[in-house]
């Protein structure tokens, strides 16, 4: 059997958060590829209590441990936004492979200094734009080059940030202030609109408009209000590179009516993507479709081929990740998306704020890309 990729956690909250939820069942799920050697916590009763639960021996209370243990062959970053630049600085220098979480950085400059320095330390690394390896978003992705619609005419999105709206969970506090990186547009509008570039192509040129509705938002179980520090309504209207029309607008909170639907229209067919939320790395998402003589769309069933793993919930998408994480670190294939491709996307993010700030057209410029 092939050795097993050693992985380390930072953020392994015992309690709560991303890495419980899904990393730690995620790669649970990939025995064969994976074992969990170390996790980190900023505290020590935390990392104890992490690793009791978890099962884990080596945890640590500090990142610099974990970063230089013999012991991790690759870092996976959970934590929130604000400390991902030094946390992938450390695993990078300490020369790690590296999982981290999306958003990269905490802004457009982080993500280019941490993709610099990957390559610099010619190491593999990886960003959290996990609704790549979703399967419905793989089955997508081909039937667009297999001519399901024809040529791609146009496309829409529209979906709910779920977060950002009249209520908020004490410990996602910081989601509302757009300092933290964590805002509607940088992760619910960054992950769906990375599976729509990954399916039809970047953006060339876009036009946006931003705007901060709620004024303010009470916290969950104490009912307390706190002044809103994030725009909740996120509209953008442009071109991809292959010529077709795209439009996304995402609102914050949920919605009574629709809360995910991307539809792809082209000139032999029409593709029809919802689900129940709109955080598309997370949700199930379900597929219609129609072309040729068929009058309205119906189920495609996404076929098994493209579910290659168990879980359910938070954790199916990042386990997909996670196998093809496995594939690139012993093959050196490029199924992951690397911090160059998290490059490209915090540009396009860029360019949707400088836009809406501007009130003009921008045209975006990609990180270097490599064949598929």
């Amino acid at each position: 059997m092939t050795q097993r990729i050693r992985v380390g956690i930072i953020g392994a909250n015992p309690d709560r958060g991303w890495a419980a939820q899904a990393h730690i069942p995620a790669l649970q799920s990939l025995p064969d590829d994976f074992e969990i050697t170390a996790l980190s916590t900023s505290r020590r009763e935390s990392a104890d209590a992490a690793g009791t639960r978890f099962g884990v021996r080596r945890a640590f209370d500090n990142h610099h441990d974990l970063v230089n243990s013999a012991d991790v062959d690759v870092v996976a970053i959970t934590v929130k936004v604000p400390h991902h630049f030094e946390l992938a600085t450390a695993a990078l220098n300490a020369g790690k492979a590296v999982y981290c979480e999306w958003p990269l950085g905490n802004g457009l400059q982080e993500a280019e200094k941490l993709a610099a320095l990957a390559k610099q330390q010619r190491a593999l690394a990886v960003a959290g734009l996990q609704a790549r390896a979703a399967p419905a978003v793989l089955y997508v992705r081909d039937l667009i080059r297999q001519g399901y619609v024809g040529e791609v005419l146009s496309t829409t999105l529209i979906g709910s940030g779920m977060g950002w709206g009249p209520v908020v969970e004490p410990y996602n506090v910081y989601l509302n202030d757009k300092n933290n990186g964590a805002t509607l547009l940088s992760i619910a509008v960054g992950h769906a609109a990375d599976a729509l570039c990954y399916c039809l192509g970047e953006v060339h040129e876009l036009s946006a408009t931003m705007t901060m509705r709620r004024k303010s938002f009470s916290i969950a179980g104490t009912g307390e209000r706190k002044p809103m520090h994030a725009d909740d309504q996120v509209a953008v209207a442009g071109l991809l590179e292959g010529g077709a029309a795209f439009a996304i607008h995402y609102r914050g909170g949920r919605s009574r009516g629709t809360n995910f639907l991307w539809e792809i229209n082209g000139t032999e067919g029409d593709l029809q993507v919802t689900a129940d939320g709109g955080q598309a790395q997370i949700f199930d998402l379900t597929v219609r479709g129609g072309n040729g003589a068929q009058p309205s769309v119906e189920a495609l069933p996404v076929p098994p081929q493209y579910r290659f793993l168990a879980p359910r919930g938070p954790a199916a998408n990042v386990a997909q990740a996670y196998a093809h994480f496995a594939r690139d670190y012993r093959e050196g294939t490029h199924l992951c998306p690397t911090f160059d491709d998290a490059v490209t996307r915090h540009r396009m993010l860029d360019a949707i704020e400088k836009a809406a700030a501007t009130g003009q057209r921008q045209t975006t410029g990609s990180a270097e890309r490599h064949a598929r």
